[in-house]
């Protein structure tokens, strides 16, 4: 039971004088994250609860395919970093302890979670099994922009699969693969699995996860036959070409797209497992190296593009899947009036159901209130005021495409309101 008169939602009329980025620019205005410096955002209160909404179903997909939640640590000694020759990357934080130890702030776990795994498994039939966690990774990122989208603090989930054998590392590739498709299904962005680069994470092969917008530093190229890939990518395979500023395959144009990288996945093969001395002994009693694939997805990245997506010139539109709140009840009237009392006793009806509400009762006017409900962007906005009273319906507003829907019976009984509410919620996009 959320009541905005006691909410930190510091919503503002205007956005940072440096924002490019749409999210950037209505993230800040909407109350969800604030700058500290340059790459480091605080997410406030009903921010985070998008974050969280995102962390959720990712949760929920990693444990249906099995993987098991943990939790590494950020500062890491360096030594393991020097043994893959990752060390020198310049976006890794390194620094010394007052003793002189050389340690890092991990931009992601790789190394760590081989670490232990090398102490762990002895034998085949400790294998294969998965891994993951939330975790907050470190980058020196030379040029923050764009909000959340590049910063130098972030929230990861990051997981790992080991397998015996590369047979048993594609089918761990694979159901991950089913597993993102299943999240970025849920969390209602527009979205491409595209052939990607390696990079820095080294291995055998990657695909990334790209959600279409005008923020995205990416470049996708897509063919009416469904083939999706990295722009960069695209030019080392099979019958792609680049003549002028079109890319062509197979002598047919290709599609550009701008997009947001929000998760990527590597086939990491003996990557980190041969310099981190992570084996087994197999059946026949032989040392193997074990077989290894990590699995990258950004909640604000994802939060991000869907701001990006959705957003109109009022503010934020969210998916349902991702909203702080699933219910916006605004109540006009100041304290004491009848159309105050009739919205606080709707405000405890809907409060006993399953939805999530917000409830503006702040002495503010109806201008101010309906400006903030539509910067926010929750999915559906209940309005009680005088006219409610004289026509008995409680005016309903759907936030995407701001359209005007038939008003609920406001002294409906309290199952049978309750019921339309949810009825009216699980409609919407």
């Amino acid at each position: 039971m959320t009541r905005l008169s006691e909410y930190l939602l510091p919503t503002e009329k205007q956005p940072p004088s440096d924002a490019e980025a749409l999210s950037h620019k209505l993230m800040v205005r909407a109350g969800l994250v604030r700058q500290m410096g340059a790459g480091m955002w605080t997410w406030m209160p009903a921010g985070w609860r998008v974050h969280q909404r995102v962390v959720s179903i990712i949760r929920h997909e990693m444990d249906a395919i099995g993987a098991l939640e943990m939790l590494m640590p950020v500062l890491q000694p360096a030594d393991p970093w020097r043994r893959t020759g990752r060390l020198e990357i310049e976006e890794l934080f390194k620094l010394t302890d007052r003793k002189g130890s050389e340690l890092v702030l991990a931009m992601t776990h790789e190394e760590a979670v081989t670490f232990h795994v090398a102490q762990i498994v002895r034998s085949y039939r400790d294998l294969p099994f998965a891994v993951y966690h939330f975790q907050v990774k470190e980058r020196d990122e030379p040029r923050p922009r764009a909000g959340v989208l590049r910063t130098r603090e972030f929230v990861m989930k990051d997981s790992y699969s080991f397998d015996r054998d590369p047979q048993g590392m594609d089918v761990s590739y694979e159901r991950h693969v089913g597993a993102y498709e299943r999240i970025m299904q849920r969390t209602g962005l527009r979205w491409y699995q595209v052939a990607g680069d390696v990079g820095m994470m080294g291995g055998t092969g990657a695909h990334e996860y790209m959600a279409p917008c005008a923020a995205g530093e990416d470049e996708i190229v897509l063919g009416q036959d469904g083939f999706a890939a990295n722009a960069e990518v695209a030019l080392g395979m099979p019958g792609v070409e680049r003549a002028g500023e079109e890319y062509l395959k197979d002598g047919q144009p290709l599609r550009r797209e701008a997009a947001i990288e929000v998760g990527n996945i590597f086939k990491l093969g003996t990557r980190y497992s041969e310099p981190l001395g992570a084996r087994f002994l197999d059946e026949h009693g032989v040392e193997q190296s074990i077989w290894m694939a990590s699995y990258g997805l950004g909640p604000a990245r994802v939060v991000a593009a869907a701001v990006e997506q959705f957003a109109d010139e009022h503010g934020i539109s969210w998916p349902r899947s991702l909203a702080p709140f699933d219910v916006h009840l605004v109540a006009l009237g100041k304290p004491g009036t009848p159309e105050r009392d009739a919205c606080d006793a709707l405000y405890g009806t809907l409060a006993e159901g399953p939805l999530e509400l917000l409830y503006d009762d702040r002495d503010l006017g109806p201008g101010e209130k309906f400006a903030d409900a539509e910067l926010l962007g929750c999915p559906l906005r209940l309005t009680v005021g005088r006219r409610s009273l004289e026509s008995g319906e409680i005016e309903v507003q759907v936030r995407r495409g701001r359209e005007e829907r038939a008003g609920l019976a406001l002294h409906a009984q309290p199952d049978e309101l309750r019921r339309a509410v949810e009825q009216l919620w699980q409609d919407l996009p």
